[in-house]
């Protein structure tokens, strides 16, 4: 079962965003700074944990062996290196938990394998940015190999950030970075086109930004509270020749569903080629 403070002696390798958003939740509830290492190159970075109480390195170096999970919060095209930087200082019950999008969970096993052997304990997980103010979409994924106890322990780290669920294999983790990963910047896109539609149609860009930015918001939070289906919801909005019906005809004239299906798609084909180019 999980202790929870000894257990949880964690290190971040890459100090950025993502990190500070994930240890936000934890650093005096389930572990104590102290508890923290954090490895990263940038100076700055470094201070800002060093203020929190965390320990901070430069490089990667024994004290990672003490460290009981490991986040690896660094880009796709630097993972294959810096997890092999990791290698020697693996032991038998450290758990991987890995945020670079694409890169499969057996290379992260294989990488850090021993005498040919992977490490099989690897959870792969594709948070979004909203985590950043505990709003965030979570995707899992576990090889076979991770028990029970280490699953709940990443449930544990991804509820202090929002919302998670778990999927079977690699590809429903890409099939997640094209949803609720890359999805934030849709979201941001179609409020960009609202705000310039409010402007355009002689709302100030204050009037404009305030209302889209509740509509969205209010939207969402009546599609998660009601009992009602989508598309029920869209229709109690669509009067039969009213104006929601002709801006609505506009978009099925676009073909707005299937621009975001192949949006979606493009997203999660280049997630795929990520991990052929850095496996």
């Amino acid at each position: 079962m999980i202790n929870e403070q000894n257990t949880l002696t964690l290190a971040f390798i890459g100090g950025g965003n993502m990190a500070s958003a994930l240890s936000a939740g934890l650093i005096g509830k389930r572990c104590a700074a102290d508890e923290v290492l954090v490895i990263d190159p940038n100076e700055s970075v470094r201070q800002k944990w060093h203020q929190q109480g965390a320990r901070a390195a430069a490089q990667i170096d024994e004290q990672l062996a003490q460290q009981r999970i490991w986040f690896f919060a660094v880009k796709p095209q630097q993972m294959k290196a810096v997890v092999r930087q990791c290698q020697p200082f693996i032991q038998p019950n450290t758990l991987i938990i890995s945020v670079a999008a694409g890169i499969a969970a057996d290379d992260i096993a294989r990488w850090l394998g021993q005498e040919g052997q992977p490490h099989q304990r690897v959870i792969r997980c594709m948070p979004n940015t909203p985590a950043l103010i505990g709003c965030g979409a979570t995707g899992l994924m576990a090889l076979d190999a991770v028990d029970a106890n280490d699953k709940r322990i990443a449930e544990m780290v991804f509820k202090t950030v929002g919302e998670f669920v778990w999927v079977k294999d690699d590809q429903a983790i890409d099939a997640v970075t094209a949803l609720s990963g890359s999805g934030p910047a849709y979201v941001f896109l179609f409020l960009e086109a609202l705000i310039r539609g409010g402007i355009e149609q002689g709302l100030s860009a204050e009037q404009a930004r305030k209302l889209a930015l509740a509509t969205v918001s209010g939207a969402t939070e009546l599609a998660a509270l009601s009992p009602l289906p989508l598309e029920q919801l869209r229709a109690n909005v669509t009067s039969e020749g009213g104006t929601t019906a002709a801006a609505l005809h506009v978009f099925n004239q676009q073909h707005f569903t299937t621009i975001i299906q192949h949006a979606m798609q493009a997203a999660k084909d280049r997630a795929a080629e990520l991990a052929n180019e850095f496996s």
